[in-house]
């Protein structure tokens, strides 16, 4: 027999297609869930657009239609969905969670419909480790929702996506000192490389950086440069500012942790090519208490950013003390952000939006959803460059994880795709206090 499954609410926060991808086993929604959602019908951000576009699905499926016994048909091959109303405990339970809650009513709702649906598998999917480990306190299956979970193996991968070898020497010296610094792909694998696959060559006790151009059919030599007073001060980092100078990679994911140059390095090459764009956005979630939108804070656009966008600032600001004050550079950064060519701006305001001839960055991209990171990334336009930068293992997000979360869906998806590159930088530049820390901490 099919299973049922009892969705929580951030389930459909997280995915409001989440129930098309349960196959044909039926879904059950708790009242206490669709009470929930009512409160983020309102707003601009992803949590409100989901909550939303669920309630206009669920109205589409009963148009003309109630909910029978086992509810309404989802579609072809698929199972049927009921909202289900609240149920008490049953008294065993009822002093094991006093509590008149939310995440109770709906944990003794799933059981309800277990105890009600005997021989039949049911679980209660929820993205809250906490409600989770209460129903197996109470011998209710309980499932986390897996569809955009990235594997063990995949995240691994992710993490080294730069193959360091041994290669021949004269193949090497061609690549380093050759007049096109460019080499076959068949003198250093058997197979062709995925496009931008990226390779550390050793050689004379110095180290030779390479990436694969699958225009060319050759691994190119992946040279030192500057953007804007930047350096790159390790290879990881010249792999990155390589990625995000290089024009024909309109998308790009920088992964690392603190003090690795990720949001330095984005914006930096984006104010080397600042002639290239009509302008440079620079942005990151806005990660608030009560799923509020920011728009509930006083004051006009940049009052509300303000806490938000202080860490850009400051990367902007270590790249200004690589100029004098009065320097052609210096004055140029303070003009663009006065005419606005140079943007703050939150990710919520993107959506509906087309971003053409923009260079676009996201930081603290870890704490997006996989559908968010799609939202952003179909808003670009001819011309547009974007940056995805984060650590994957800082995530502010309840209901996310380094496995789940947008960034790292973005690089598991995208690969081996010849218009993306993705970097994780490993070595900490901030200070030799930060990089300990960050070791030991």
């Amino acid at each position: 027999m099919s299973k049922i499954f009892v969705l929580d609410t951030n389930i459909i926060l997280h995915d409001h297609q989440a129930i098309k991808h349960f196959q044909d086993n039926d879904l059950v929604i708790p009242i206490a869930v669709i009470e929930e959602l009512d409160k983020f019908k309102k707003g601009n951000d992803a949590l409100s657009y989901n909550a939303r576009a669920f309630m206009r699905e669920i109205n589409r499926l009963t148009d003309k239609r109630e909910f029978g016994a086992r509810g309404v048909p989802l579609g072809r091959n698929l199972g049927f969905i009921k909202i289900e109303p609240n149920h008490p405990f049953a008294p065993e339970f009822q002093d094991l969670f006093r509590d008149d809650i939310q995440d109770h009513r709906i944990l003794s709702t799933a059981m309800w419909v277990r105890d009600n649906n005997p021989g039949r598998f049911v679980a209660l999917v929820t993205k809250d480790i906490n409600l989770r480990l209460k129903a197996k306190a109470a011998g209710m299956a309980a499932q986390d929702y897996l569809r955009d979970r990235v594997e063990d193996d995949i995240l691994e991968d992710l993490e080294r996506e730069i193959v360091v070898m041994e290669a021949d020497s004269d193949a090497v010296q061609k690549l380093a000192y050759g007049q096109d610094n460019a080499l076959e792909w068949q003198a250093i694998a058997k197979k062709e490389p995925k496009p931008n696959q990226l390779y550390k060559f050793s050689f004379g006790g110095t180290t030779v950086c390479a990436r694969y151009d699958a225009d060319r059919k050759q691994v190119v030599l992946v040279r030192n440069r500057e953007a804007y007073g930047i350096r790159p001060r390790n290879d990881e980092q010249r792999f990155a500012l390589d990625a995000c100078l290089n024009p024909r990679l309109p998308l790009v994911s920088l992964t690392g942790g603190a003090g690795t140059g990720k949001t330095l390095i984005a914006l930096a090459s984006a104010l080397e090519q600042e002639k290239d764009y009509d302008q440079i956005i620079l942005s990151r979630p806005t990660v608030v208490l009560g799923g509020q939108d920011i728009g509930f804070l006083p004051g006009d656009q940049k009052s509300k950013m303000s806490p938000y966008i202080q860490p850009l600032m400051d990367n902007l600001d270590v790249i200004k003390r690589c100029f004098k004050p009065a320097s052609r550079q210096a004055l140029r950064i303070e003009a663009m952000l006065k005419e606005e060519k140079l943007l703050i701006s939150p990710l919520a305001y993107i959506r509906g939006r087309s971003l053409g001839k923009v260079f676009f960055i996201v930081d603290e991209a870890q704490n997006l959803t996989p559908h968010e990171v799609k939202t952003i990334i179909t808003r670009a336009g001819e011309g547009t460059k974007m940056v995805f930068t984060g650590d994957i293992f800082q995530i502010d997000q309840p209901y996310l994880d380094q496995w789940s979360n947008g960034l790292t869906h973005l690089g598991e998806k995208m690969n081996g795709q010849a218009l993306f590159q993705h970097v994780f930088l490993r070595k900490g530049e901030r200070s030799e206090l930060s990089e300990i820390a960050a070791k030991l901490l």
